[in-house]
């Protein structure tokens, strides 16, 4: 057990004296334990890379498997011990899903569930979820993040908007149109871009680009302040009252807003937060509107 130990931090951490500062032994103790275990399994998990370390195919086989094992179990005893009961929830989703969407909500989980603390982590930075840190997270794009499940929580295409009062008068024949307008791009995303490159436009680029957090970006395309791509689902309201104008959309079955966890069992806050989510989505989607 002492060597699986050493081998998931190292796995973990890809750095002998990182996974010894995580089990307060030192690398040297890593290597030996990690060296005694390949012997055991006649295997070799990991190699040389540069001044760190990397693992092969069957490490990398490994480590996931003990990742997760080692989770599951850390989190069964705060189960069944209650020592995890009190700490906050914390999810983790980026700062336009969290303005245009969760936060609209949010009164309503806590209204049922008021002895719930939530803790939530607006930012396009990919946080690491486990036993002790964040819960779940959700994320756009097509459910394709390996090692983790992902649960389609709201379809979406994506789009591209600006306010009618931006592009009124304005002819915008091709995606090259829209170069000589200002653009705002959510922070630590580079969407923009990648859409113009797949759309042809490769020699030109936007003249005046601003980099802003997701709220400040839905807030200055109401404004008028640039075109922007974004959800429908953000600003269905806005489209409606023909404030905004989408220009271009790209249907992409399957891709949208997706709840992600670790493989293994959940918190029951979690798992309530997560039956949360799947009602308010049922109630956004544009089939419960008509029924209503």
């Amino acid at each position: 057990m002492a060597q699986l130990r050493a081998f998931a931090a190292l796995a973990e951490t890809r750095s002998m004296s990182q996974a010894g500062a995580l089990l307060n032994v030192s690398h040297a103790a890593i290597s030996q334990q990690v060296r005694a275990l390949e012997d055991h399994l006649n295997l070799r998990l990991v190699t040389k890379d540069g001044r760190g370390v990397a693992l092969t195919p069957e490490g990398m086989r490994l480590g996931q498997t003990l990742r997760d094992a080692f989770g599951a179990i850390a989190a069964e005893v705060e189960d069944l011990t209650g020592a995890d009961a009190a700490r906050p929830l914390q999810i983790t989703t980026t700062p336009t899903f969290a303005a245009g969407w969760l936060m609209a909500r949010i009164a309503d989980f806590q209204t049922r569930h008021p002895d719930a603390d939530l803790m939530v982590n607006p930012s396009a930075a990919l946080a690491e979820l486990g036993p002790g840190g964040f819960d779940l997270a959700i994320r756009f794009g097509n459910g394709d993040w390996p090692g983790m499940e992902a649960e389609l929580l709201l379809p979406s295409d994506f789009q591209i908007m600006g306010a009618r009062s931006l592009i009124e008068g304005r002819r915008i024949d091709t995606p090259a149109d829209l170069l000589d307008f200002p653009w705002l791009q959510e922070l630590g995303t580079n969407e923009v871009h990648d859409w113009l490159r797949q759309k042809g436009v490769t020699e030109a680029r936007v003249r005046r680009m601003t980099h802003v957090p997701g709220n400040l970006l839905l807030d200055g395309l109401r404004a008028g302040r640039g075109i922007a791509a974004t959800a429908r689902a953000f600003v269905e309201a806005d489209i409606a009252r023909g404030d905004l104008v989408v220009l271009y959309e790209d249907a992409n079955p399957g891709r949208g807003y997706f709840i992600v966890t670790r493989p293994g069992p959940l918190r029951p806050v979690a798992r309530e937060f997560i039956r949360w989510l799947r009602r308010q989505a049922a109630k956004a989607s544009p089939d419960a509107a008509a029924d209503g």
